[in-house]
């Protein structure tokens, strides 16, 4: 029987590069199953976005996410908030 060889594996490099929303938010596809995730960590924006959502303080943020900074929850929120004005039209009063 002759002996198997492994083979490789083909790559996507343009489908597998990151893409950076904002400053702080990034979509990695190697990261955490593409979820968008806060740059250089490992901490889903959703995560955040649910904690403040359920009334969780910005001091329980930084003493459970110390790698996420005030500046990146920050942005989120603000293109959270950005989003849905767009999706629904909403106008500034």
């Amino acid at each position: 029987m002759p002996a198997q060889t492994k083979t490789k594996r083909k790559t996507r490099n343009a489908s597998r590069q990151p893409t950076r929303v904002g400053k702080h938010l990034v979509v990695d596809p190697r990261v955490c199953h593409g979820q968008l995730i806060f740059r250089g960590t490992r901490v889903p924006v959703d995560t955040i976005l649910y904690c403040l959502a359920k009334g969780r303080s910005l001091d329980y943020m930084r003493t459970s996410w110390p790698e996420v900074s005030p500046e990146a929850i920050e942005e989120a929120v603000r293109l959270a908030m950005e989003h849905l004005i767009d999706f629904y039209g909403a106008t500034k009063s």
